[in-house]
C-alpha cells in the first residue's frame, strides 16, 4: 500500500497525470477528426493516417480500428480492412460493431459462408440485435439461401414495420420465398359512353423460382370489342447481382385487335443504398402497326411506404404519347400486406386491360384514380382486389368514364 502511495504522489509531483489525461484527450481528438474527414469530406487517405496515429498512440482503441478497417475497404483495400477488422473481433469478439464491420465487408467480398460463422457467433451475445439478424438475413439473400432469408427478414418486418432497409429487403425477397406460385386474375371494365358491353378479362400463370430468378408464364383469355380471343406469354426477371436484376417479357396473340400481336418487354433495374430502386427500359406492341415505349422509374421505400414514380414516351402509329403515374404503397405487416394508390395519366402499355388503347391513329388522353388492398393468408394465399376510376379521351374532344376492377389469387407452395 506504501510502495502504491508513493508511486502515485511522485506521478502528482513529476506532473504524468496531466500527459495521461492529455493523451487520452489527443487520441480522442484524433479519432472524432477522423470520422469528421471520413464522412464529411470523404478524405478516405487522411482519415486512415489519422486512425494509424491514434492506434500508435493506444493499440487497444477498438472503435479506431474498426474505422480503420471500414476506411481501408472503402479506399479499395478489401484484405487490409478484413485484416484490421479480424483484430478488433479477436480483440473483443463480445462488441457487437465488430461483429458487424467485419460481417459488412466479408458479404460484400462474397465471402458468405464466414460472414455467417462470425454473425453466428455475435448472435451468441446479442440473440436479439436486430443488426445482427438482418444482417444475416441479407447474406442468407446473397448465398441464394432466398427461403430462410426472406422467413428471417419477414419475421423481424413485423416487429420494426417502420424499418424502410427491412422493407426492401423483403419486398425483393417475396418471390424466392417459394420455389411454384399458381396465379388467377380477373380484370372487370365498365363504360358509361364509349362501349355497350363490358370488357372481360382473366388469365392463369405458373411461376417457378429458378437459379436466375423467377419464371412465369401465362394464358389470358379477353372478350372485349365483342369478340373473344386468347394470349400466351413469358417472363422473367433474371439476377445479374446483387445490385442489378432484369425485367424480360414476350407474348403472342393471334386475336387481333382484342390484343396485340407481339408484345414484348425490357428493363433493367437497380437496387441502391438507402432503400432507392431504378429502372430504365423499353416496351414494344405489334398490332397492324408497331408500337414502341421507353419507359423510366423511380422507388423509395420510407418506413412503412414505398413511392414510385413512373413515366412511359410511346410512339407509334404516327403520333406519340405520354403516360406518368405515381404508385403508392402503405405496408402493414409484411411485403404481402399493404393497401395501394394509384394516380396516373395516359395508357401504359404494362396494362394488360387497357393497352390495347394504344392502338389508335390519335394522341388521346386520360386520367385515372384508384386504390387496393393485398394480403396474405397464412403466407401461401395471396389476396388482391383494386379498383380504379377512369376519365378517358377516345375520340378527339370525346371523353366518356369507366370503371376498372381487378381481382388476384396466388398460392405458392
Amino acid at each position: 500500500m506504501k510502495a502504491l502511495l508513493f508511486t502515485l504522489t511522485f506521478l502528482v509531483l513529476t506532473g504524468w497525470f496531466p500527459f495521461l489525461t492529455f493523451a487520452q484527450s489527443s487520441t480522442e481528438t484524433d479519432f472524432q477528426k477522423a470520422r469528421e474527414i471520413a464522412f464529411e469530406q470523404k478524405n478516405y487517405s487522411q482519415a486512415i493516417q489519422l486512425c494509424k496515429q491514434v492506434l500508435q498512440q493506444d493499440p487497444e482503441y477498438i472503435d479506431a480500428r474498426i474505422l480503420l478497417g471500414r476506411l481501408y475497404y472503402w479506399n479499395g483495400a478489401a484484405d487490409s480492412a478484413i485484416v484490421e477488422l479480424k483484430k478488433a473481433y479477436e480483440q473483443m469478439p463480445a462488441y457487437e460493431d465488430a461483429t458487424q464491420a467485419l460481417a459488412d465487408v466479408l458479404y460484400f467480398e462474397k465471402q458468405y459462408d464466414e460472414a455467417l460463422h462470425y454473425l453466428a457467433a455475435g448472435l451468441t451475445q446479442h440473440p436479439q440485435s436486430r443488426g445482427l439478424l438482418t444482417r444475416k438475413a441479407t447474406v442468407l439473400a446473397g448465398k441464394a439461401n432466398y427461403k430462410q432469408a426472406y422467413r428471417l427478414a419477414d419475421s423481424l418486418l413485423a416487429g420494426d414495420p417502420n424499418n424502410d432497409q427491412l422493407l426492401a429487403l423483403t419486398s425483393q425477397l417475396r418471390e424466392y420465398s417459394y420455389e411454384n406460385r399458381i396465379e388467377l386474375t380477373y380484370d372487370y371494365t365498365h363504360f358509361d359512353e364509349q362501349f355497350a358491353d363490358a370488357w372481360h378479362l382473366a388469365g392463369i400463370s405458373y411461376g417457378r423460382q429458378t437459379k436466375i430468378g423467377p419464371i412465369t408464364g401465362r394464358v389470358n383469355y379477353a372478350n372485349r370489342f365483342a369478340s373473344k380471343g386468347w394470349q400466351f406469354e413469358a417472363d422473367a426477371y433474371p439476377r445479374l447481382s446483387r445490385t442489378f436484376y432484369t425485367y424480360t417479357s414476350f407474348a403472342y396473340s393471334a386475336d387481333l385487335p382484342i390484343f396485340p400481336k407481339v408484345r414484348a418487354g425490357l428493363s433493367l433495374y437497380a437496387n441502391l443504398p438507402k432503400a432507392w430502386e431504378v429502372e430504365a427500359g423499353a416496351r414494344f406492341l405489334r398490332f397492324d402497326e408497331s408500337i414502341w415505349a421507353y419507359t423510366f422509374s423511380v422507388g423509395k421505400y420510407i418506413q412503412n411506404f414505398w413511392v414510385n414514380g413512373r413515366t412511359y414516351l410511346t410512339q407509334g402509329n404516327n403520333s406519340v404519347a405520354n403516360a406518368y403515374s405515381l404508385n403508392t404503397r402503405y405496408y402493414l405487416k409484411g411485403a404481402d400486406n399493404y393497401a395501394s394508390l394509384i394516380v396516373g395519366w395516359g395508357v401504359s402499355p404494362d396494362d394488360r386491360s387497357q393497352a390495347v388503347r394504344l392502338n389508335s391513329n390519335e394522341k388521346l388522353q386520360s386520367f385515372r384514380i384508384g386504390g387496393g388492398y393485398r394480403f396474405a393468408v397464412a403466407k401461401r394465399h395471396i389476396f388482391s382486389l383494386n379498383g380504379n376510376y377512369e376519365n378517358v379521351e377516345y375520340l378527339p374532344e370525346t371523353k366518356g368514364n369507366q370503371l376498372n376492377i381487378s381481382t388476384l389469387y396466388q398460392f405458392r407452395f
